[in-house]
């Protein structure tokens, strides 16, 4: 089932939601949209208090807004992003009763290893253990997820290895997981010309150029993967002092180098990463969606469509909505979050 939904109109209303709701919170500056060229300063949506706990092998940082007793969502951001994706999607959940958990991913903002012998793994199964550690840190059962990039496969990885903890799922992009065996095949050049970066990212010269242009590189994925998306400085620069994390660089490094399989992971995630290669149906409530503009690799929804064996539904988001889907159409996607909750 497809959905077509034009999220100009509804925009409005949700910006004007989520600025009291954000308000009522304890959350400060609500974004506003700023005009191409335009040199006042704009307010953006921030989170009034991080927590931290350990987890794993880290010490995760993250956010949390709503009642403690209330259903559980966990939201999880990708590359180049961070826990502002949701700054504007977690007011709206909260609400509607949700108890919204917002993590940074190993590598962004103020979560850390524990221990300096820890390998910077980036490999897609170690962030979904990530999560499950968490979840198991908090007393967490079950929970809603939802996520986008990165955090759209660790969402689908969480679902098809762990679905008793899994009550429903909103993915960006649909169907993510993927194993270094498919990952040798080559693509099409128009496709292999959209990984760009990943090819970068494979040489020492690349190493050495994320690190010491992370922010201008980042900048550019995200003006590359949502072409229409007006963002200004002060919305970037908010998340970018995610990627100053000491370990920010190894592991996304890391991630992109073990798909193409010149990387190792670690042995205690082989089995995982055995039962991933094999492409796992997903038998939870799922809703995927997919902006009318997103510049980044995805593949098309008729493409993982068949993936999802539970109850499902496919939304194509309008009005130029790009890559980062969350934060640029933050109504869409908390109304997917609600609706997956009661299918």
């Amino acid at each position: 089932m497809s959905e077509q939904i034009n999220t100009r109109r509804r925009r409005l209303l949700g910006t004007t939601v989520a600025g009291l709701s954000l308000m009522e919170l304890g959350l400060s500056g609500l974004a506003n949209a700023q005009a191409v060229g335009s040199t006042s300063a704009s307010r953006v949506a921030s989170f009034a208090n991080l927590r931290q706990v350990n987890a794993g092998t880290l010490n995760v940082g993250y956010a949390e807004a709503g009642p403690q007793d209330g259903p559980v969502v966990i939201l999880l951001h990708g590359w180049p992003y961070d826990i502002y994706s949701f700054a504007e999607v977690t007011p709206l959940l909260v609400a509607q009763g949700y108890r919204v958990i917002v993590p940074y991913l190993r590598g962004y903002g103020t979560t850390r290893f524990l221990s300096p012998d820890t390998p910077r793994n980036g490999q897609q199964a170690v962030v979904a253990v990530d999560v499950i550690a968490l979840m198991d840190a908090l007393k967490i059962d079950k929970a809603i997820f939802g996520g986008f990039d990165w955090g759209g496969r660790t969402v689908n990885i969480i679902a098809a290895l762990w679905p008793e903890r899994c009550q429903a799922m909103v993915s960006v992009s649909g169907y993510l997981i993927g194993s270094q065996a498919a990952n040798k095949a080559p693509l099409p050049p128009k496709a292999e010309f959209a990984w760009w970066y990943q090819f970068y990212f494979a040489t020492e010269r690349g190493y050495a150029g994320y690190e010491k242009n992370r922010n201008e590189f980042n900048k550019l994925i995200w003006r590359l993967a949502s072409p229409k998306w007006n963002f200004d400085d002060a919305t970037f620069d908010r998340t970018a002092q995610s990627f100053s994390n000491p370990d920010h660089v190894a592991v996304v490094i890391h991630n992109y180098r073990w798909r193409l399989g010149l990387a190792e992971g670690e042995s205690q995630y082989d089995e995982l990463e055995q039962r991933l290669a094999k492409a796992p149906t997903i038998s939870v409530p799922t809703i995927t969606m997919e902006g009318d503009a997103n510049g980044a690799p995805h593949p098309e929804p008729a493409a993982y469509a068949k993936k999802f064996t539970g109850k499902y539904a496919h939304r194509n988001i309008g009005g130029g909505v790009g890559h980062n889907l969350p934060q640029e159409a933050p109504k869409a996607f908390a109304d997917a979050i609600v609706d997956v909750a009661r299918f």
